[in-house]
């Protein structure tokens, strides 16, 4: 392997064990702060954390090109303002659904549960009148499979907070797909910023209205804020998108996908939760799911520009 491949492997990895954790940090938070709550904070220090980022960018781009910069800019900016807006109330929606579930579920669980998202990304994809390979299908049945042996209960039942987490999924796949097709097209530190910007002012706005707010549970929740909100978003997206760089679409797609993994480790050894035999069962399904769903895009993927193909916006990550 290449010397900028391996480390681009590094990157990614760190950055999938810091995704992972995340799910155990938002466990912890919910301890003290409502779902919305944490979100709005969390979402609002993700989003300001971008802006150094930012502003070294917009130098680069104004040494590189100084013609014609205002007028471009202005046209993209109302672009991206657009477009962030409508990703920023999807993001919305997904993230207060995984939120509330993971008050009644382990980090584990809902790690894997939302990483359903990845298998329903293409099979979405069908109504945009994309090709879907006989990989995709027995990828999602292996999925459906093991989301059976996580969530499902003796008596056939699912847990109100792994449907909730199953729901975010669908949300997050209609994510990624509004996200994927604009993110060629315009800065996607901008459109980042403006999604996680306006997904903290909705979840703020329904925190004021549906949650009891005190500045001494939010003082309580701050490691998990800030881990949630600087490195999950912050640190994890700018680790994605250096290496990026040097690592093939689908070789990434798989690392990150590790994220899940992580978070399993994360709650048996920080929270020490753990599942019967048909949850580990139910989670190896979905891993190998979800690295099936990856290969079969290998070789399409492969001959695309790296540079933000993947998106933050997974993370879920978040």
């Amino acid at each position: 392997m290449h010397k900028k491949e391996l480390k681009a492997s590094m990157l990614l990895t760190l950055a999938a064990m810091i995704w992972g954790f995340a799910f155990v940090a938002q466990r912890v938070g919910s301890r003290y702060i409502g779902s919305f709550t944490l979100n709005g904070i969390r979402f609002a220090l993700g989003a300001f954390s971008l802006l150094p980022i930012m502003v070294i960018q917009k130098k680069k781009q104004d040494n590189g090109n100084k013609e014609n910069v205002g007028k471009d800019r202005k046209s993209e900016n109302q672009a991206v303002w657009k477009v962030g807006i409508s990703a920023g109330f999807i993001l919305f929606i997904a993230a207060g659904l995984q939120q509330l579930g993971l008050v009644e579920t382990t980090a584990g669980k809902a790690a894997f549960i939302t990483g359903f998202y990845i298998i329903l990304v293409p099979v979405f994809g069908i109504f945009l009148k994309q090709k879907t390979r006989v990989n995709t299908w027995v990828a999602a049945t292996l999925a459906i499979i093991g989301l059976y042996f996580i969530s499902i209960e003796d008596n056939f039942i699912i847990s109100r907070g792994d449907f909730l987490v199953f729901l975010c999924s669908f949300f997050f796949a209609a994510h990624i797909l509004l996200i994927s097709k604009y993110t060629r097209k315009m800065d996607t530190l901008k459109l980042s910023f403006v999604q996680y910007l306006t997904c903290s002012v909705l979840s703020s706005a329904v925190a004021l209205f549906m949650e009891d707010i005190h500045l001494s549970n939010i003082l309580k929740a701050a490691i998990p804020i800030i881990y949630g909100g600087v490195f999950s978003v912050g640190i994890a997206y700018t680790l994605q998108v250096i290496g990026q760089k040097h690592a093939k679409p689908s070789s990434a797609a798989i690392i990150m996908s590790l994220e899940s993994v992580f978070a399993l480790i994360g709650g048996i050894i920080i929270l020490q939760e753990s599942m019967n035999w048909k949850g580990y069962v139910g989670c190896f399904l979905m891993l190998v799911a979800v690295l099936l769903s990856q290969y079969r895009r290998r070789y399409v993927k492969e001959r695309v520009d790296t540079s933000g193909s993947l998106n933050q916006a997974n993370s879920p990550l978040l």
